[in-house]
């Protein structure tokens, strides 16, 4: 049985993990679309790039014999979402989208949604001037035009233009500690967090530092899952669907 992930989250490795370690008989293959220079590399053959939209992803799928199709991208990651649907379905393969629970508010929490990262752009004016944007180096363009606003971009790669005009630039990787996000909003004097609603936990302590120093938050709401798609919250029911697969 062939099993590809599409894969480059925490969640895409540690399923990986799981397979090997149950059914060391399986053969996966993890897909990395490339955008980060470093990636960490979970085990079983891996490929790195592009497919060619729906139809190049379903071409592979037929070309190398693949029995199961497990989306475990970035909740954010809304095109290869939809390829995977179309592709899955052209091919007649089986497919689950593995996503992490999103992220909910507690007491004290002072939480702004936004549809789309232009819209949490248009929220911040009236937030703050000091902004940590955590949504990553893609997108930034959504900020550019805020040149009244000061910005700490964190990424794991350093990114491009256009982007906002006063920014500082920390290249980091998660997990992220509570004292490490609580040192970065004191010693930047933030006034308002940007994030995705990416869940999890490696990069959930900075929202408890928000709360706790009173600092308002602006989450941009994920997409859905496409229509049809079964889904499952964790590496382990996701191991359990890929094995159940098996004829």
């Amino acid at each position: 049985m062939h099993v590809l992930i599409l894969g480059g989250t925490t969640e895409a490795r540690r399923l990986a993990e799981i397979l090997a370690a149950e059914a060391p008989g399986l053969r996966v293959t993890t897909s990395l679309a490339g955008r980060v220079a470093a990636p960490r590399l979970p085990p079983g053959e891996v490929r790195v790039g592009g497919f060619g939209g729906a139809g190049g992803l379903a071409a592979w799928l037929r070309a190398h014999r693949v029995d199961a199709l497990v989306d475990a991208t970035h909740p954010f990651a809304r095109t290869i979402g939809h390829n995977a649907a179309s592709a899955a379905a052209t091919a007649h393969v089986p497919l689950l989208a593995l996503r992490r629970p999103g992220w909910v508010p507690g007491a004290g929490d002072d939480w702004r949604e936004a549809g789309s990262l232009e819209e949490a752009a248009g929220l911040l004016p009236a937030l703050g001037r000091r902004v940590f944007l955590t949504t990553g180096r893609m997108g930034l363009a959504a900020f550019a035009a805020l040149d009244g606003l000061w910005f700490l971009v964190r990424s794991v790669d350093a990114p491009e233009a256009p982007h906002p005009r006063h920014m500082e630039v920390v290249l980091d990787r998660g997990p992220f500690t509570l004292d490490g996000e609580r040192d970065l909003l004191r010693r930047h004097r933030i006034d308002v967090v940007v994030t995705k609603d990416s869940g999890g936990s490696a990069t959930a302590p900075k929202l408890r530092a928000a709360r706790e120093a009173g600092v308002p938050v602006v989450v941009v709401r994920r997409p859905p899952v496409p229509d049809g798609v079964e889904a499952a919250a964790g590496p382990e029911e996701a191991a359990r669907w890929v094995l159940g697969q098996r004829h």
